[in-house]
């Protein structure tokens, strides 16, 4: 759809021939939308503007012509070998991950697109693990009392776990560092654990906590731990280590068979056992932390992602040809690398300090 309207926009649209099929995108679909289909290498060798989702090996950066617009999800906090490359090479890089959290740029905010589909499918996830219903059941022989279940973490993929837990049935507890969260957390029929320690820091995400802090956390919120069934957590800040936010001793505390799905997983994890990528049982709790979960739910991850870029690309793309206004604060905030150089501050900073 979104590749069909870029055609009509007048954008000759290049599609590396199987691109899709995973996310069950036939070729013969692409080719009904104008769309010229082709292998990998005329892609690179072609492209004025490159979009992908993981970011480009260092063997596909070589291949790209000088002044390409690379356009992605690059990571560039954790790929500053790669950001070096992409200055040194002269390639135009925008990463989704730096755009500005304003108003205009949400419908092109991947970030929050994905992360709404990993919340989605983190409850899911659990449920399947669990060894227990989640709703209420009425049954000739009683009563079955609903699942418990804790978000730790009210940002986007936070707040859908929330949602999808309640659409399924089980009581829900939802906890954040950030106390405005509160609100959000009960409109969504969460009950928000209350801490008392604030946490809220620049550009939506949560500042680190002092020890003292974090002590006062384990404390009241294990208790939470140990009461729930199944815990979702969330808690990431991109370019850092995920909090540590469940200890060994509260998985310890907690009921056997109850379940831990760990969304923090790529950053390290929240919880302490936590095995990136891996199913643990630690204490005869599951514990589970999966990596790239949007993959897992492909068909629509792929059409909000394209959506996503959709709207970045109206922004550069004046009749059809590649017109980028550098001043404007969207394409600005985003724009990695440019003219053989680094323009993101946080990122050149992190590389002028890694530097020998």
């Amino acid at each position: 759809e979104v590749a069909g309207k870029l055609v009509r926009a007048g954008v000759e649209v290049l599609v590396e021939a199987g691109a899709g099929a995973a996310a069950h995108f036939e070729d013969p679909e692409y080719v009904a939308q104008g769309v010229r289909l082709t292998d990998e290498k005329t892609c690179l060798d072609e492209a004025d503007v490159l979009l992908k989702v993981q970011p480009p090996s260092a063997t596909e950066v070589k291949k790209l012509r000088e002044g390409t617009v690379l356009i992605g999800l690059l990571n560039p906090l954790r790929n500053l070998e790669l950001v070096g490359l992409l200055a040194e090479r002269r390639i135009t890089s925008l990463a989704l991950e730096l755009l500005p959290r304003i108003t205009r740029a949400q419908a092109m905010d991947a970030l929050s697109s994905q992360a709404s589909i990993t919340g989605y499918k983190a409850v899911l996830l659990g449920a399947d693990r669990l060894s227990k219903f989640l709703p209420m059941l009425t049954t000739p022989t009683g009563t079955i009392r609903p699942a418990k279940v804790l978000i730790i973490g009210a940002g986007v993929a936070g707040l859908q776990a929330i949602a999808t837990a309640k659409r399924l049935g089980a009581m829900v507890e939802a906890y954040d560092v950030r106390p405005e969260t509160r609100e959000q957390c009960e409109s969504l029929g969460a009950k928000f654990v209350q801490v008392d320690v604030s946490a809220a820091g620049s550009g939506g995400y949560a500042r680190e906590l002092t020890a003292e802090e974090r002590a006062r956390q384990q404390e009241i919120l294990g208790k939470h731990v140990a009461r729930a069934d199944l815990v979702v957590t969330t808690a990431a800040v991109p370019g850092r280590a995920s909090p540590r936010i469940i200890t060994k001793e509260m998985v310890e505390a907690m009921r056997a068979g109850s379940v831990i799905i760990d969304l923090a997983a790529e950053g390290g994890g929240n919880c302490e056992v936590t095995e990136p990528g891996e199913t643990n049982v630690y204490a005869d709790v599951l514990v589970y932390g999966p990596l790239n979960v949007p993959s897992m739910v492909p068909y629509h991850a792929s059409e909000t992602y394209s959506k996503n870029l959709h709207n970045l690309l109206l922004l550069m793309v004046k009749d059809g040809q590649l017109a980028p206004d550098w001043e404007d604060e969207v394409l600005a905030g985003a724009l990695l690398t440019r003219d053989s150089e680094v323009i993101a501050p946080a990122v050149k900073k992190l590389i002028e300090e890694a530097a020998p």
